[in-house]
């Protein structure tokens, strides 16, 4: 029978120590607390006219938070005044001035309770002096974050603002503290604490703009004082990141070339600057077949170079490798292995070729213009930096996309001015202009000096380095005569005048491609004559009415026309 009874009398006791728990433990959750106050507690010299309030840790119950459960007392005797719940902070501005110089006590009872209705776990209870007059002392804004006018802001950055002294949380809203891109409002949320307000952007904000953030007079201290005046403060977000991959824009060789000269430096151009770290033998390489090729990779604006430390072999096929080791600046790689092949000419007689780099793309190629006074017919690119489209006159142009097209012109006229990538195009093509300008005039030995002094009209040119300090005039017909893989460089000191009506005739195979005029001054050639090979003149070449052309017009500064006829070697 004792077994029997003391089994109803352990539950029992059970249900009396579940009923007799504190609700935090029907909840599982932690009573909430005060965890600052302003004034703080046994602060001194308080201005008479202060609110007092206190924020809590947790999102409180805010029907709870009432006269009845915070009070203010001044000694045995009540402040009158009025409550008020916003965020996590309770306020109780009294209704009149407190007394000067006289020991206040504030008290949070445990009716106070937080949204899941747990109580705090004991009344909060924190006093404090007041001092002998009102504050009248604006409050100021002493720092923001992002400083005013920073630069490259991240985009889900907080944007906080520290003010000078405690201010009155019901002032800090929405309203009183925006942020702006433009007219535009950034929504968003605003919290405060301490000294400190923080706007919390609903979504992140835009790369690359001009943000400016405002705290207007409507924000007061505890007092009831105002900022004097609204205080604005900017800044701008970072820059969005590169995600582009780089691309080759072109090679040289081209893919798929031939006749390719044996001392060929291999380059190419990218779409954008690359890491130049990462331009390096490992990732730029040459190979005749199999076997890797020796040389040394160089790396400057957007184009790599690899120079093959020997003579590449004759009538040869190779493969030059660009791989996606390669990255632009912002750590980009290639998206894929950029891979092409070119075969190298069996050489003839004469001097090694000139190699015209990125200026083998155009059949006319000029620095300072491009005009043409009646209608031309020509066939090939023409190119013109760093001169911008309006230097191109007399070929009525129609823009497209980074270059434009004449009726008169089968192929692309392009332009410094042009959408990208045709600036930087025309850039290394100038460049590698002036090199190869620079080649041929340095060409040491001359097979022929001072031939004709000067006058070569009647004579047959065989292959050979051909040079003169004097002009060079062709009076009469010329002759140009060798073998498909001969070579034939003229060095002019000064310039290169061909008479109306003569012609330059090739002969027992010869080809314009492999012929380089080298002139210091002008090359203008004459009425109705015609003319062959690649022309590299640092003055001008002007090609007169009804002249006849095929080869490369490459100036470094203009190219003239007028009715001509121009057709790539």
């Amino acid at each position: 029978m004792k077994q029997k009874k003391v089994f109803p009398i352990i539950a029992m006791l059970l249900i009396v120590l579940i009923s007799g728990c504190n609700k935090k433990d029907e909840i599982t959750g932690l009573p909430p607390k005060v965890t600052s106050t302003s004034p703080i507690t046994e602060a001194t010299s308080i201005a008479i006219n202060s609110k007092i309030s206190a924020i809590f840790s947790a999102a409180m119950d805010p029907a709870t938070i009432t006269s009845a459960n915070f009070t203010l007392m001044q000694g045995a005797t009540a402040v009158s005044g009025a409550v008020g719940y916003t965020g996590s902070t309770a306020t109780f501005t009294p209704a009149a001035e407190l007394s000067p110089n006289t020991v206040y006590m504030a008290t949070i009872t445990t009716g106070a309770k937080d949204e899941s209705g747990i109580t705090l776990a004991k009344d909060y209870i924190w006093s404090f002096t007041t001092g002998g007059t009102p504050d009248i002392t604006k409050p100021t804004v002493t720092l923001t974050d992002p400083l005013n006018n920073a630069m490259g802001v991240s985009i889900s950055k907080l944007i906080v603002i520290t003010f000078s002294k405690p201010m009155d949380q019901t002032t800090i809203t929405g309203l009183t503290y925006t942020l702006n891109q433009g007219a535009t409002t950034v929504p968003g949320a605003v919290t405060y604490t301490g000294t400190t307000a923080t706007f919390t952007p609903s979504v992140n904000l835009v790369y690359s703009k001009l943000y400016t953030g405002t705290i207007t007079t409507g924000a007061k201290d505890m007092a009831g004082n105002a900022l004097a005046v609204n205080y604005t403060f900017n800044f701008t977000t970072v820059a969005a990141p590169d995600l582009t991959l780089p691309m080759v824009n072109s090679s040289d060789p081209l893919n798929s070339s031939i006749d390719v000269a044996t001392n060929k430096v291999v380059a190419l151009t990218f779409s954008e600057a690359m890491t130049a770290s990462t331009i390096n033998s490992s990732t730029f390489t040459l190979k005749q077949g199999t076997t890797p090729v020796e040389g040394t990779v160089a790396y400057s604006g957007t184009t790599a170079r690899l120079t093959p430390s020997s003579i590449l072999a004759e009538g040869t096929i190779y493969t030059a490798t660009i791989s996606t080791g390669a990255k632009d600046l912002a750590g980009n790689p290639l998206a894929a292995n950029f891979v092409w092949s070119f075969t190298t000419a069996i050489h003839g007689s004469g001097p090694a070729v000139v190699d015209l780099g990125a200026a083998a793309n155009y059949v006319i190629l000029a620095k300072t213009g491009i005009s043409n006074i009646s209608t031309s017919a020509i066939t090939g690119n023409l190119g013109l930096s760093p001169a911008a489209t309006s230097y191109i006159t007399g070929l009525s142009l129609t823009n497209a996309t980074g270059y434009a097209t004449s009726a008169q012109v089968t192929g692309q006229i392009f332009a410094a001015d042009m959408a990208a990538p045709t600036g930087i195009n025309l850039t290394t093509a100038v460049e590698n202009m002036i090199t190869a300008y620079t080649d041929a005039a340095g060409r040491p030995t001359p097979d022929f000096l001072e031939l004709g002094t000067g006058n070569i009209g009647g004579k047959t040119l065989t292959p050979g380095l051909y040079k003169w300090t004097t002009t060079v005039t062709l009076p009469s017909d010329v002759t140009i005569s060798g073998g498909a893989n001969d070579v034939w460089i003229f060095q002019i000191s000064q310039d290169l005048t061909v008479s109306n009506g003569v012609h330059v005739t090739l002969a027992g195979g010869a080809r314009a491609k492999n012929i380089f005029w080298q002139v210091a001054g002008v090359a203008t050639m004459g009425t109705t004559s015609h003319f062959e090979g690649i022309i590299l003149s640092m003055t001008g070449i002007i090609f007169q009415t009804g002249a006849s052309f095929k080869g490369r017009a490459l100036a470094q500064t203009a190219v003239v026309l007028d009715g001509n006829t121009v057709i790539l070697p």
